[in-house]
């Protein structure tokens, strides 16, 4: 028997565009993709801040902190790598629907991954490569990972014993690489604003 039959999709009287009218601007998903120490987290934080001032209603999707609860059955194979981009996207999307500027901050390191949660969030799916060589990322590597993977430690490294997929089209290119924090964060603003998820005032 199927139970999906027994169900049925209820519609609200708020809807996204009157929340939209009430916060003044879109809502929308930034999904920054990028290698381990590539700088999304922070990027997504910190343009989280600068949204925050301008009285937005936004929400930070961070991948470790994801993990820790919704996919903390998921380890780091293929597959599981696959149903933790999918969850991710199922929930980003219900944001959406409530109103809110969402920030994903995964490696998402598969291409068909991205282009999937694309195809799930339509238009409102921004995807922004953090570009960084990993010469760089293997700088910064504070949690030491890369030291590890290198080591044999951890098992499918993205970069190093699991490949990275770069974006071939992404929606914007920000260098994480070599810009400072404060262009990058000016940089995604911009295409927001050309974007029209919000008006400058």
């Amino acid at each position: 028997m199927n139970t999906l039959n027994n169900l049925v999709w209820h519609h609200a009287t708020v809807t996204r565009q009157r929340r939209a009218d009430l916060n003044q601007h879109q809502s929308t998903v930034l999904w920054f993709t990028g290698l381990s120490g590539a700088g999304k987290s922070t990027l997504a934080h910190a343009l989280e801040e600068r949204l925050y001032q301008m009285r937005f209603h936004t929400f930070v999707l961070d991948g470790d902190n994801v993990r820790h609860n919704l996919c903390k059955d998921l380890g780091f194979s293929a597959d599981a790598r696959v149903e933790n981009i999918r969850r991710v996207a199922e929930v980003a999307k219900l944001f959406v629907e409530a109103g809110v500027i969402v920030l994903t901050a995964f490696i998402s390191p598969f291409a068909e991954d991205r282009a999937k949660a694309r195809q799930l969030l339509g238009d409102d799916f921004i995807e922004i490569y953090c570009d960084c060589s990993l010469e760089i990322c293997e700088q910064r590597d504070v949690k030491g990972l890369y030291r590890r993977a290198r080591a044999g430690e951890v098992k499918d490294f993205t970069g190093i014993s699991s490949p990275y997929e770069i974006p071939e089209q992404p929606d914007l290119r920000v260098d994480t690489g070599s810009q400072d924090l404060e262009s990058c964060v000016t940089q995604v603003l911009d295409y927001l604003v050309q974007r029209g998820v919000y008006q400058l005032k």
